[in-house]
C-alpha cells in the first residue's frame, strides 16, 4: 500500500483494499446464515434455539473483536508512516491478550450463561439447544481471537486478500461440518442446532490454522518472523492497544448488542414464531450490511494510512467516498429487500406464518439499514483518526439510552407489538449516525489545525 495522489487513483486503492474485505465479511457471514437456514431445516426450536444462542454470542465476539482491531488501526498507522519495525512486536502482544480475553470469555460463560437463560421464558427445548449450541462453540473461541489478531495484522498493511482467501477457503469445510453436525451425516453424531455450534468451533480452528500458514508462506508477511520471535508480554503495549480497542470494542459492542437484547426480549415477551421470524429478517438484513462495514473497515485502513503520513486531504477524500458509498449501496438493497422479501424468507423455513411476519419485519428493516450504512462508515473513518473515546459515549447513548428503552416501551405499551422493538433500533442507528458525522466535522478541523501548524 502506498500513498496516491489523484482522486481516480484514491478510488482505484480504495477498491483494492475493500473488495477482498467484501468477499471475506460476506464469507463469514455465510458460515452464519449456513448455521441458521440448516437449524431452520430441522425445526421451529432448533431455529429459534440457535437465533437465542448466537444473540448472546455476537455481542461478545463483536466487541472483543472490536478490542482486537486496534491492531488495524495501529499497524495501518506505523506503515503509512513508515515505521514498520515496530509491527511485528505489536502482533506479538496483541497474540497475548487475545489468550487473556479468551480466558476471561471462558470463565465469564462458565459464571453466567445458565443463569442468563434461565431469565427468558424460553420452552425447555429452545432452552437446552441455545446453551448446548453455545457449549459446542466455545471450543473454538481461542482459535477465533487468535485469528483475529492475524487478520488485523494482515489487513492493516492492505494485505486483504490474504484474508479473503483464508476465509473462502474456510466456508466449505463450514457447510460440510454444519451437515454432518446437524443431519448426523458422515459418521457424525445427530445434533440439531446444537451442531452448529461444534461445527463453527472447527471452522474456526480452520481458518486459525491456515492464518498461521499464511505467516510462513507469504514472502511480504513472513519477514516479520510472527511465531518465531516472542517477546515477553508487556503492560505499557497492552495499555497502547486497549486504550484504542476498549472504546472500539465498547461502541461495536453496543451496538451489536441491541440486535441481540431485541431477540432476547422477543423470546421473553414474544412467541417462538415471532423469534423465529425475528432470526430470518435479522439473518438476511445482516447479511447485506456485511457490504457496509466492510467499506466501514476498508476506510479504517485507508484513513489511517493516510493520517499517519500527513495525508490529510487524502483522508476526507476517502471518508466522502467510503460513507456515501454504503449509504448508496444499502438504497439499492432496499429496492429489493421490499420486493422480494417473502421469497427470501421461504429459504429459511416452510412455515407460512414465520414468512409473513418476517416480511413484516423487513419492510422496517428498509429504514434502519440506511441509518446503519451511515453510522458504521463514519465509525470507521474516525478509527482511522484513533478517536475512539467520543464515538464511545455517541453509540453508549443512541443504541442504550435511547434505542432499547424506545423499543421496549413501544413493543410493550403500543400496537406495535414486536415490531417496536425494531423501531427501537432504527431510532438508535439513526441518532448514532448524527452523532458520529458531527464528531468527524471537528476531528477534520482538528486535524488539518495540527497538520497547518506543523
Amino acid at each position: 500500500m502506498k500513498h496516491v495522489d489523484t482522486r481516480k487513483d484514491k478510488a482505484a486503492l480504495f477498491i483494492r483494499i475493500l473488495w477482498p474485505i467484501m468477499v471475506t465479511q460476506v464469507s463469514m457471514f455465510a458460515m452464519n446464515l449456513v448455521d441458521t437456514i440448516m437449524s431452520g431445516r430441522v425445526g421451529t426450536d432448533d431455529l429459534a434455539g440457535v437465533a437465542i444462542g448466537s444473540s448472546l454470542w455476537m455481542p461478545i465476539f463483536t466487541g472483543v473483536n472490536g478490542i482486537l482491531l486496534a491492531v488495524t488501526t495501529i499497524v495501518a498507522s506505523l506503515s503509512g508512516s513508515g515505521q514498520k519495525d515496530k509491527i511485528s512486536g505489536t502482533v506479538t502482544q496483541a497474540i497475548y491478550l487475545a489468550m487473556v480475553l479468551a480466558l476471561f470469555v471462558f470463565i465469564s460463560g462458565y459464571f453466567f450463561l445458565e443463569p442468563i437463560l434461565s431469565l427468558m421464558s424460553l420452552t425447555e427445548p429452545v432452552h437446552h439447544i441455545s446453551f448446548h449450541y453455545l457449549v459446542g462453540l466455545a471450543f473454538g473461541v481461542v482459535p477465533l481471537f487468535l485469528a483475529s489478531v492475524l487478520r488485523n495484522f494482515f489487513d492493516g498493511q492492505g494485505f486483504t486478500r490474504i484474508t479473503m482467501i483464508i476465509t473462502v477457503a474456510a466456508v466449505p469445510f463450514n457447510v460440510l461440518l454444519n451437515y454432518g453436525f446437524i443431519f448426523g451425516n458422515f459418521g457424525l453424531p445427530q445434533l440439531g442446532g446444537i451442531g452448529a455450534g461444534y461445527a463453527t468451533a472447527v471452522t474456526y480452528w480452520i481458518i486459525f490454522g491456515f492464518s498461521v500458514w499464511m505467516t510462513f508462506r507469504v514472502a511480504a508477511i513472513k519477514h516479520y518472523r510472527i511465531f518465531l520471535h516472542w517477546a515477553k508480554p508487556s503492560w505499557n503495549h497492552w495499555k497502547e492497544q486497549l486504550a484504542i480497542g476498549i472504546p472500539i470494542g465498547l461502541s461495536i459492542f453496543f451496538e451489536s448488542s441491541i440486535f441481540s437484547v431485541v431477540t432476547l426480549l422477543m423470546g421473553a415477551m414474544f412467541t417462538t414464531v415471532t423469534i423465529a421470524a425475528h432470526q430470518i429478517a435479522l439473518s438476511f438484513t445482516t447479511l447485506i450490511f456485511m457490504i457496509p462495514l466492510s467499506i466501514s473497515m476498508a476506510l479504517t485502513i485507508v484513513v489511517g494510512f493516510s493520517v499517519g503520513g500527513g495525508k490529510i486531504e487524502a483522508a476526507k477524500t476517502y471518508a466522502r467516498l467510503g460513507v456515501f458509498g454504503g449509504i448508496g449501496f444499502l438504497a439499492v438493497g432496499a429496492v429489493f429487500l421490499y420486493f422480494f422479501r417473502e421469497q427470501i424468507a421461504y429459504f429459511y423455513t416452510d412455515d407460512p406464518d414465520v414468512v409473513m411476519m418476517a416480511g413484516q419485519f423487513f419492510i422496517i428493516a428498509i429504514v434502519y439499514q440506511l441509518s446503519d450504512a451511515a453510522q458504521s462508515g463514519l465509525q470507521g473513518v474516525l478509527r482511522g483518526y484513533k478517536d475512539v473515546q467520543i464515538p464511545f459515549i455517541i453509540a453508549f447513548t443512541s443504541y442504550w439510552i435511547i434505542g432499547i428503552p424506545a423499543g421496549y416501551l413501544l413493543a410493550a405499551f403500543s400496537q406495535l407489538g414486536p415490531f417496536g422493538l425494531w423501531v427501537g433500533i432504527t431510532l438508535g442507528l439513526t441518532f448514532a449516525a448524527a452523532g458520529f458525522q458531527l464528531r468527524l466535522r471537528i476531528i477534520q478541523r482538528r486535524a488539518e489545525l495540527q497538520f497547518k501548524q506543523g
